[in-house]
């Protein structure tokens, strides 16, 4: 049986994948990865997803799950059947968005975790979602139930994160690469520069949707990530 498993972004859990999760070809064997709560580095994540899942893996990553499952391809691509990567980024860390991580985290510090996340939780969606307070306060508490600590070596993490462009023309696996048109977190360029570098990758754009697809838009990112897996069970 094809093991599937989702990892989710910075600070969530299985709740982002609770719209997907009924919707998932049975076949396939579907774990939610936590390695994102227990590893200070993108690297130290992916080899622990190696090391707790044997045989050929089906990786979908959303955000920083993305990034992680991109570094498993790079340290064992012969254990990769597929990669979905949804409103993620190969690139490096810029230095403005390291001054501005590194301001946050002084404030998580400080006790302001809810002052932080509240102000830019509207920058996650599209702005017809974020007009949705039961949503947009569904995100609030995912996040902020993860805790200080993780919020701010999640966030390290992700300042130090490799590059994952220079290995992305090597794949040969199955590539999924999702993105909402309205993205502000990792803008659709992003998503366009994997789709181009990744030999073959289908690119699927979600319309009205902003960073946070599965919990934005779960109808068309069910049926995006259903048709391909799918595929990949009778290639």
């Amino acid at each position: 049986m094809p093991t599937l498993v989702l990892l989710p972004g910075l600070a969530c859990d299985e709740r982002l994948w609770e719209a997907q999760l009924p919707a998932l070809p049975s076949a396939f064997d579907v774990h939610v990865s936590d390695v994102h709560m227990h590893h200070d580095r993108i690297e130290t994540m992916a080899a622990a997803v190696l090391r707790e899942h044997a045989g050929p893996l089906v990786l979908c990553g959303a955000s920083m799950g993305g990034m992680v499952a991109m570094e498993v391809a790079r340290q064992a691509p012969e254990r990769i059947a597929g990669l979905a990567l949804l409103g993620t980024n190969a690139r490096p860390e810029t230095p403005e968005m390291v001054q501005l991580r590194e301001s946050a985290i002084e404030l998580f510090e400080r006790g302001e975790a809810r002052d932080v996340i509240e102000l830019n939780a509207g920058f996650a969606f599209h702005p017809l979602q974020a007009a949705d307070a039961a949503l947009t306060r569904r995100y609030v508490d995912l996040i902020l139930d993860a805790g200080v600590a993780q919020l701010v070596r999640q966030n390290r993490a992700l300042m130090e994160r490799p590059d994952a462009r220079p290995h992305l023309p090597q794949l040969h696996c199955p590539v999924l690469v999702v993105c909402g048109d309205g993205d502000r977190l990792t803008p659709p360029e992003c998503s366009r520069e994997i789709a181009a570098l990744v030999p073959h990758a289908e690119l699927v754009w979600v319309a009205q949707c902003g960073h946070m697809l599965t919990m934005e838009k779960p109808a068309p990112v069910n049926a995006a990530l259903g048709a391909w897996l799918q595929r990949l069970l009778t290639a």
